[in-house]
C-alpha cells in the first residue's frame, strides 16, 4: 500500500518537474498510439463496412481472418513485422528498424483487425435494414453510404476506442520493433515494464498512474466528439 501511494505522489512530482526525459516518453506513447488508430481507423472502417455489406466470394475466410487477427499476441506480430524489417529482411532497405515508425507499422497490424471486426459486426446486424431504409426514402448511393456511417457510429467509435486501447497499452510488439532505446523509441509501457525489472516499484506505478490518466483524457475526448457537444 506505501508503494502505490509513493506512485501517486511521485506521479504529480514527475508531471510538476517538466523533466524533459519523461515528457519525451509521455508525447512518444501519445504520437505513436494516436497515430496507429488513425491510420487503422482510416483503412478498418471502410474495409468492416464493405465486408459487412457485400457478398464475395471467400467471405467467411475473410472474416475468420479479420477474427483472427484480432486475437494475434503482440509479440508475434511484433516478431512478424521485425523479421521483414530488419536488415536482413524483404524490407530491411527502408532502415525502419528500431525506429518510432515499426512501432506504428506494428501497431497498425494489431490494432486494424480490431476496428474493422466491430465495425464489421455493426454492419452485418444493421446494414440491410439501414439499406432498406435508404431505398425507400430515395436516397442514393452516397446518400445511402452517410446513412450507414450515421447509423453505425456507436459501432465505429466502440472500434476507435478498442483500438486505442489496444495501442497505448501494448508492450511486446514495440518492444520487439522498437528496442525501447532511451530519447528515441522508449514508449510509457515498455517503462513501465523495464522500471518493474529493475525493481523501481514507484517509478513504475507513477508512469502507470500518468498512462492511465492520458487514456482516460484521449478517451473522454473521444466520446465527447462521437456525442457531437
Amino acid at each position: 500500500m506505501e508503494e502505490i501511494l509513493n506512485g501517486f505522489k511521485y506521479a504529480i512530482e514527475l508531471l510538476l518537474s517538466f523533466d524533459k526525459e519523461i515528457y519525451e516518453i509521455i508525447f512518444l506513447s501519445i504520437y505513436v498510439s494516436l497515430a496507429s488508430t488513425l491510420i487503422s481507423s482510416i483503412i478498418g472502417i471502410p474495409l468492416g463496412i464493405i465486408v459487412g455489406s457485400k457478398n464475395f466470394p471467400l467471405k467467411k475466410l475473410v472474416v475468420r481472418f479479420i477474427y483472427t487477427m484480432m486475437s494475434m499476441p503482440p509479440v508475434i506480430v511484433g516478431l512478424v513485422v521485425f523479421l521483414f524489417i530488419s536488415r536482413r529482411g524483404p524490407l530491411g532497405h527502408l532502415g525502419i528498424v528500431f525506429t518510432p515508425t515499426a512501432m506504428i507499422v506494428a501497431q497498425v497490424i494489431l490494432v486494424m483487425p480490431i476496428i474493422t471486426g466491430l465495425v464489421y459486426n455493426g454492419t452485418k446486424e444493421k446494414g440491410e435494414e439501414i439499406k432498406r431504409l435508404a431505398k425507400t426514402l430515395g436516397a442514393n448511393k452516397s446518400q445511402t453510404l452517410i446513412l450507414l456511417i450515421k447509423e453505425l457510429r456507436i459501432n465505429i467509435f466502440t472500434g476507435i476506442v478498442s483500438g486505442y486501447g489496444r495501442a497505448i497499452s501494448e508492450v511486446g510488439a514495440v518492444m520487439i520493433v522498437g528496442g525501447n532505446i532511451k530519447g528515441h523509441t522508449r514508449v510509457m509501457t515498455t517503462t513501465i515494464a523495464m522500471l518493474r525489472n529493475q525493481g523501481d516499484y514507484a517509478t513504475a506505478i507513477a508512469i502507470g498512474l500518468v498512462l492511465l490518466f492520458l487514456s482516460f483524457i484521449i478517451n473522454s475526448m473521444l466520446y465527447h466528439f462521437q456525442q457531437g457537444e
